[in-house]
């Protein structure tokens, strides 16, 4: 095998190197010349619940076009974002809303946390994705949902988890004592009645929200996610 000198290895090291910082540098240069993301053709809360429900119809049948994820769509969402649909959802690893809903960059704001559970941080949160214009809010819950699980079986056994997992079943607590009245699944009637409560919670604690709803800028709507099937179903 030849041996390569010092001298010819630093030169061509270099050069390597001195390409990948002038590509990357080129790279950066169109990018910033890259013109704000125009105004959303989202206009409506139907629009906006139309994109998702169409979104999550292509991820359901197994082929999402994963829209909005390109190096231009990245270089226009650096200038600024003009996302027209805010997600409340659990933080369950297989309820991912981006891939749920086939969208992009720039899209949507999405706040999760387990069993979507409400505290001030969401309510400011989802307060300002409307005041940054969005069109939607929609509350997402899941089938098998493991936060109203662990909620049901503390009540059962009369015991709290240790930590602050404790204080989310004690969020999730009126939404299981609400459905043990009902017939059917406890665990699926539970998470059907944990969204319609954090709907409710939204509206009453912030008058943001409500506002924007009562003017009808915003819509809010629950719903729930199937594990087995992938689709999103729309709680009246």
């Amino acid at each position: 095998m030849p041996r390569i000198s010092r001298r010819k290895f630093v030169s061509a090291t270099a050069f390597t190197a001195g390409g990948f910082v002038l590509g990357y540098v080129a790279k950066g240069l169109v990018l910033s010349n890259v013109l704000p993301s125009p105004e959303p053709t989202v206009t409506s809360p139907d629009d906006a619940l139309n994109m998702l429900m169409e979104g999550n119809m292509r991820y359901m049948q197994g082929s999402p076009i994963h829209p909005n994820q390109s190096a231009e769509r990245q270089a226009e969402v650096a200038q600024g974002q003009h996302p027209w649909a805010a997600i409340l959802g659990c933080m369950d690893s297989r309820v991912p809303p981006e891939l749920v809903f086939d969208q992009g960059l720039g899209d949507m704001f999405v706040v999760r946390t387990a069993g979507q559970v409400i505290d001030d941080a969401v309510i400011g949160s989802i307060e300002y994705a409307v005041e940054e214009g969005v069109k939607l809010v929609m509350v997402l819950g899941h089938q098998n949902c493991g936060a109203v699980k662990a909620t049901i079986n503390a009540i059962q056994t009369g015991s709290l988890p240790e930590g602050q997992i404790a204080s989310l079943v004690e969020a999730i607590k009126p939404a299981v004592i609400e459905a043990q009245s009902e017939p059917g699944d406890l665990v699926d009637n539970s998470v059907r009645a944990n969204v319609a409560l954090e709907m409710e919670y939204l509206a009453s604690s912030s008058t943001i929200i409500s506002h924007a709803a009562d003017q009808g800028a915003i819509k809010v709507v629950g719903a729930r996610y199937d594990l087995g099937t992938g689709a999103v179903a729309l709680l009246s």
